[in-house]
């Protein structure tokens, strides 16, 4: 199940909202300048699908979404707990960045954790399955895919370089708990 939680930047043990609602997910993350969505297969996806075959079961979301956004390109990317590189690539986003351009990802399964840090508040998503989320370029944030990270995502991109995570140096991703995900994947 989608989950948001809000907190003050500096209280990561008392959330000031926590939810599963989705119609309430994406009005307090419109306010933010993200975009929270729900979508459904054209047709089932059976595990190991290929890329074409995910993209049929949701192509006309991703036409859409292409045409209002004015993507160049889309692919998938999966990554399974028994990765040898799990370690490694969990750790690549664990600290604050942003991105050159909006960083828009769809959960065809699993799950993973957005943590975007807006003013003074911390708002952590965890996206699951049917799941799609843009946050907007210049947005401080950190991704957590968990020990055992489990997940197929649809990418959405503008620019090849765009997706360069700009580090910002701050420990704040540290004050904040890592993501156990509340769903079987």
């Amino acid at each position: 199940m989608s989950r948001l939680r809000i907190f003050n930047d500096t209280a990561p043990e008392a959330p000031l909202l926590d939810t599963q609602d989705g119609a309430v997910i994406a009005d307090e993350l419109k306010k933010i300048g993200v975009t929270f969505e729900r979508w459904q297969a054209a047709h089932e996806v059976a595990p190991g699908a290929s890329q074409d075959e995910v993209f049929a079961a949701y192509r006309s979301d991703i036409d859409r979404l292409v045409a209002e956004r004015g993507f160049k390109s889309v692919d998938v990317a999966s990554i399974a707990p028994d990765n040898p590189n799990r370690a490694e690539l969990r750790k690549k986003f664990l600290d604050e960045h942003f991105h050159k351009e909006d960083e828009v990802r769809f959960f065809v399964a699993g799950s993973g954790l957005f943590t975007l840090h807006v003013g003074d508040k911390v708002y952590e998503i965890e996206c699951v399955k049917d799941d799609l989320i843009a946050v907007p370029d210049s947005t401080t944030h950190w991704f957590d895919m968990g020990e055992e990270p489990s997940f197929v995502a649809i990418r959405f991109f503008t620019e090849p370089d765009g997706w360069v995570g700009h580090f910002t140096g701050t420990d704040i991703a540290q004050k904040f708990p890592r993501y156990i995900p509340t769903q079987a994947s």
